[in-house]
């Protein structure tokens, strides 16, 4: 069923941006916005932009932008009615459904929140099999045995999948999903040779959900209990829509609020880790789940801290082959800590054999920075053996070469050099060298592509000049901005309002770019009706086009310092500050534009009329109309203070 218009309103009211969007990733104050990397496209600077003050987000690299239900839709992958409805249960707004809509309409959803609700409903079934005789007797005591209590196996919905070909299957299609929707949430299986024959793909399991940054079934991951030798130990989810591996890790979702608030994440590498170091008291965990650590991964632990501690078995040979994770989180610009148990121990095994405490304490005295974590590793290599130690140098440099921060990196080559027992100069010397190696090869590769591109403009060349018709946008783009920025701010003191001032002047102006048609439009409407257009007014319209395009107008990239005032006393003017001139230069600007427009127009008529032989009197008729047009261009130039030689 459609969500009330009542519970939207209700969810618009109560949402804020900041506290929407610091669900996902780290937010900084700067200025009178929050700052923070992108969460949408890569990016080591951040270009995000949240205000508070306008309740919207913007980021000024790829262009998302948008309110606090935009957000979740863009982050998410989902319709507007699924975003209210996560928002409703963030602030506990109870939904109130629309009983107007049709069945038809109401089985009318997008795939990706299809694929959510199956996800959704096969978790369910999985954690309420731990209540059958069968889920009971396996699946809840293999738990039991591992210390999971009630509260942890409900924190992390912890499940059970029953021995049988189609327990599953059969449930989901008596709820009405097709199968198409279950196959594409890798829920079930066909079999190879038979078209007919589906089966469940978790079955005689206990399974682990894997859930989004906000907390939804996106997959699972099923552990065997038996000793059979033809089964995998563990299998998962498969690629989906909404469920990609190496964008993903365990746990992120319980974890995300103490990694803030501890500034630190410890990275692990299974299910059960992650969930022993809940029950030992330590919730800012996350796991890879077993698969090599990827550029995605790194990223989601970015929008949090930039402090990362990775937790290591204690098996020296798995350890070194494993090393190259440490590499990829240094070059994703963050810290990096290690700790490694005991041989034999994992974080699971080591937590139950000590206890929380001595656990906790544990980490606290044996986390080391990776510089000597790394030559411990390779301590007893190379104490009896100077080319082995050559190696392991060259190995270290490499290391400290992946930073991304000068400062960093001469502070962890100073470090090593004393642990290392080597001139500093030596190591900035081979650090340089294994530097500038790296730049030769960015800058070749920025060349390769730079010659591909040339190649290209000389196949397809592409004509640089600005069109009468770009140029005219330009300006109604400017129109609108002020408009939307300063449109209820008086311009003098008889009352006048800059909106009244705008729309007056473009009353028998027909803007040609379709967006800015529409918003103006729009704002004569509102006013008509007695409602103030201001920017809560466009950014709450269900037209995205027209809420985009707003939110780049009224968001500026970049703020003037207040240190320029309040420190130096130097005075900065905004174009604030003479909005009457502002607004009358930009009038007269748009005018300018649109004479162009119609003189190259009337240009192109002329042409036309000499090309195809008409009588003198019509194409003298079109000179005149061109150089009436040339005296207002010149006219409008004068006042601008436009001087053309």
């Amino acid at each position: 069923m459609s969500i009330s218009k009542l519970t939207s309103d209700k969810v618009k009211e109560r949402a804020d941006i900041v506290e929407v969007v610091g669900d996902y990733v780290q937010l900084k104050k700067k200025g009178q916005n929050m700052w923070a990397c992108c969460p949408f496209h890569g990016e080591k600077s951040p270009s995000f932009s949240v205000s508070p003050a306008k309740q919207i987000y913007k980021c000024f690299g790829c262009g998302k932008a948008g309110d606090p239900i935009q957000f979740v839709m863009d982050i998410e992958g989902v319709g507007f009615q699924e975003a209210i409805r996560q928002l409703a249960g963030k602030y506990g707004i109870e939904v109130e459904e629309d009983e107007s809509r049709t069945p038809e309409q109401n089985l009318e959803q997008n795939e990706r929140e299809s694929l959510f609700i199956a996800l959704n409903f096969a978790k369910d079934f999985f954690v309420k099999n731990l209540q059958s005789e069968e889920g009971r007797s396996i699946g809840l005591s293999y738990f039991k045995e591992r210390g999971f209590t009630p509260q942890i196996i409900e924190k992390f919905d912890l499940g059970y999948a029953l021995d049988g070909w189609d327990h599953f299957l059969k449930a989901a299609k008596t709820a009405g999903f097709q199968e198409d929707i279950l196959f594409k949430a890798g829920l079930v299986l066909q079999k190879e040779g038979d078209a007919s024959r589906i089966y469940d793909r978790f079955r005689g399991r206990v399974t682990f959900t894997i859930h989004n940054i906000s907390g939804k079934a996106i997959g699972f991951g099923a552990r065997i209990l038996t000793k059979d030798k033809t089964q995998p130990k563990y299998i998962n989810s498969p690629e989906t829509p909404i469920y990609h591996k190496s964008d993903v890790l365990y746990g992120m979702f319980q974890a995300k609020k103490a990694i803030r608030d501890f500034d630190n994440c410890y990275l692990v590498e299974g299910y059960t880790d992650v969930i022993s170091m809940h029950l030992s008291g330590i919730e800012n965990v996350v796991a890879s789940s077993g698969t090599s650590l990827t550029e995605g991964q790194i990223k989601l632990i970015k929008r949090f801290t930039n402090q990362v501690t990775v937790l290591y078995d204690g098996d020296a040979a798995g350890i070194k082959a494993s090393l190259r994770g440490i590499d990829l989180l240094l070059e994703g610009g963050l810290n990096v800590k290690a700790v490694v148990f005991p041989d034999g121990d994992d974080p699971d095994s080591y937590s139950r054999k000590v206890g929380s405490q001595a656990f906790q304490d544990y980490l606290k005295e044996n986390s080391r920075d990776f510089i000597g974590f790394k030559i411990g590793l390779y301590q007893d290599e190379f104490v009896k053996n100077p080319i082995r130690k050559a190696e392991v140098i060259r190995e270290i440099v490499q290391s400290i070469g992946k930073i991304p921060d000068p400062i960093i990196r001469s502070v962890y080559a100073k470090e090593a050099s004393g642990l290392l027992q080597i001139e500093e100069e030596i190591l900035h010397a081979e650090l340089n060298k294994s530097l500038i190696k790296n730049q030769k090869d960015h800058f070749q590769k920025a060349k390769e592509e730079a010659e591909a591109e040339e190649k290209l403009e000389q196949l397809f060349p592409t004509a640089p000049q600005i069109s009468v018709e770009d140029t005219l946008k330009i300006q109604e783009r400017e129109t609108i901005r002020l408009l939307l920025n300063y449109g209820w701010q008086k311009l003098d003191q008889e009352e006048l309002r800059l909106c009244q001032y705008l729309l007056s002047e473009t009353e028998e102006i027909e803007f040609q770019t379709p967006i800015y048609q529409k918003i103006l439009k729009m704002y004569r409407d509102g006013l008509a009706k007695g409602e103030i257009p201001d920017t809560d007014f466009f950014v709450a319209q269900r037209d995205a086009e027209v809420r985009q395009e707003v939110i780049d107008l009224i968001t500026p990239r970049h703020e003037i310092s207040t240190h320029w005032h309040e420190r130096h006393q130097i005075f900065i003017t905004t174009e604030s500050d003479d909005l009457a001139g502002t607004a009358f230069k930009s009038i007269l600007r748009l005018k300018r534009r649109l004479v162009h427009k119609m003189m190259d127009e009337a240009m192109q008529k002329i042409k036309s009329a000499e090309t195809e032989g008409l009588d003198t009197d019509k194409v003298f008729e079109l000179q005149q109309v061109y150089f009436e047009l040339k005296k207002v261009q010149l006219q409008i130039d004068k006042e601008l203070g436009i001087v053309i030689g």
